[in-house]
C-alpha cells in the first residue's frame, strides 16, 4: 500500500511540472499570434503614392540665389578714456545719434577746480614775467629770474591744457552717426578705460556676407553690382558692391563674399537679418535641371526614381553641375522620362506606385 502512494505521488509531482509547462507554451503561443495580429504588415506590392514630373529639356538660364546674413558697417563699444563716476546717460537703447553727439557725462568737479588753481597760477605768474620784464631791461635784477619765472609760466600752461584735456574727455561722444544699441551702465557706476558703457551701431551702410562653393567663385567679380532682397522684405531690391571675395574656405568648405550696401531712408533692414544676392547666368545652352531634393543614392553614383510601367525604377545619372537647390544633369535622363518628385518613404526598386 505504502509503494502503490508513493509512486502515485512520484506521478503527480512530474505530471504538475508537464501541465505548466504545457500551459505557458499554449499561452505564449496565443501572445505570438494576438502580437501578430496587431502588427502592421507592410505589403510590398501594394502601390505606393508619390508626385512626379515630366522631364523636359529648358534654357539653363536661371537666377542663382545665394543666402546669406546683413551685419552693420560699423559698430563699436563706447567706453572712458578716464576713470570717474557718472553723473549722467544721456542716451538710451534704440536712440539715433549723430556723430560728436553727448552720450555719457563723468563727474569732473575735482578737475575743474585744479583748473581754478592752475589759472589763478597762470595770472600771477604773468604778472611776474611782466615786473621781471620792465626791471631786467633797467637793470635791476638779473635776467636769470625772468628766465624762471617765463619757464614757470609755460608749465602752468601745459597743467592748464592737461586739465582741459581731461574735463573734455569727461564727456563721452559719438565716434560715428548709429544707434544704440546697447546699455550697460546706468548713473552712478563707476567708469574706467576698457570698461564698455555703450554700443553704438551704424546701420545706413550694411555689409551682406554669402558663402559659395569653390566652383561659383568665379561667378563673382570685386566692385560689381549684384542685386541683393532680404527674405521680411522680399519687395525691396538693393545694389550690393562686392568688396571682398573670400581666400580662404571655413569650416564648411564654402568661401564667403561679402558686398556693401546701402540700407533704405527708414532703416528697414535691421542687423541680423537674412537676405539673398541674386546672380543671373547667361548661356545659350539647353539641359535638364532637376531639383537637388529628387536626388538619391551615394554622393559618387547619384540616381533618381522613374515611373516606367507603373513601378518605381532607380536610374544612375551623371550631374554636370549644382546650383543651390538645383542640379544639371548631362546624363541618364531624356526629355519624356516620368520622374518622382515626392513620397519616397517606404520606396525601393520595383515598388509599384500611383501618382497623387
Amino acid at each position: 500500500m505504502n509503494t502503490k502512494s508513493s509512486v502515485l505521488k512520484k506521478t503527480v509531482y512530474v505530471l504538475i511540472p508537464l501541465a505548466l509547462v504545457a500551459a505557458m507554451v499554449i499561452r505564449l503561443k496565443s501572445n505570438k499570434e494576438i502580437t501578430l495580429q496587431k502588427v502592421y504588415q507592410y505589403d510590398i506590392e501594394k502601390p505606393i503614392p508619390v508626385l512626379a514630373d515630366t522631364i523636359q529639356i529648358e534654357n539653363l538660364d536661371a537666377d542663382l540665389f545665394f543666402s546669406g546674413t546683413f551685419e552693420p558697417n560699423k559698430e563699436t563699444k563706447i567706453s572712458a578714456e578716464v576713470q570717474g563716476k557718472i553723473n549722467d546717460v544721456l542716451v538710451d537703447i534704440g536712440s539715433n545719434v549723430t556723430q560728436g553727439q553727448a552720450l555719457i557725462q563723468l563727474d569732473n568737479s575735482l578737475l575743474k577746480f585744479q583748473l581754478q588753481t592752475t589759472e589763478l597760477q597762470i595770472e600771477g605768474l604773468e604778472a611776474d614775467v611782466n615786473r621781471y620784464s620792465v626791471l631786467t631791461k633797467a637793470d635791476a635784477i638779473q635776467g636769470v629770474q625772468l628766465e624762471k619765472a617765463e619757464l614757470a609760466l609755460k608749465s602752468a600752461k601745459v597743467q592748464r591744457a592737461t586739465l582741459l584735456e581731461q574735463i573734455n574727455k569727461t564727456l563721452i561722444k559719438a565716434p560715428f552717426k548709429g544707434i544704440v544699441t546697447s546699455k550697460l551702465t546706468e548713473a552712478g557706476a563707476f567708469a574706467a578705460p576698457g570698461v564698455p558703457l555703450l554700443q553704438i551701431t551704424d546701420i545706413s551702410n550694411l555689409k551682406f556676407t554669402a558663402n559659395v562653393s569653390e566652383n561659383e567663385l568665379k561667378l563673382f567679380v570685386v566692385n560689381q553690382s549684384y542685386q541683393v532682397t532680404t527674405d521680411a522684405y522680399s519687395e525691396i531690391v538693393l545694389n550690393g558692391v562686392t568688396t571682398m571675395i573670400g581666400s580662404k574656405a571655413n569650416a564648411g568648405s564654402s568661401f564667403p563674399i561679402q558686398f556693401t550696401v546701402s540700407n533704405t531712408p527708414d532703416m528697414k533692414i535691421k542687423s541680423g537679418m537674412f537676405g539673398k544676392v541674386n546672380l543671373k547666368t547667361i548661356t545659350s545652352e539647353k539641359g535638364i535641371v532637376i531639383s537637388s531634393s529628387t536626388i538619391t543614392g551615394p554622393a559618387n553614383q547619384p540616381q533618381v526614381y522613374l515611373i516606367k510601367n507603373g513601378k518605381a525604377m532607380v536610374q544612375n545619372i551623371t550631374i554636370l553641375s549644382r546650383t543651390q537647390n538645383k542640379a544639371i544633369v548631362s546624363g541618364g535622363l531624356k526629355a519624356g522620362d516620368v520622374m518622382i518628385t515626392n513620397g519616397f518613404i517606404n520606396l525601393f526598386n520595383g515598388a509599384n506606385v500611383t501618382v497623387k
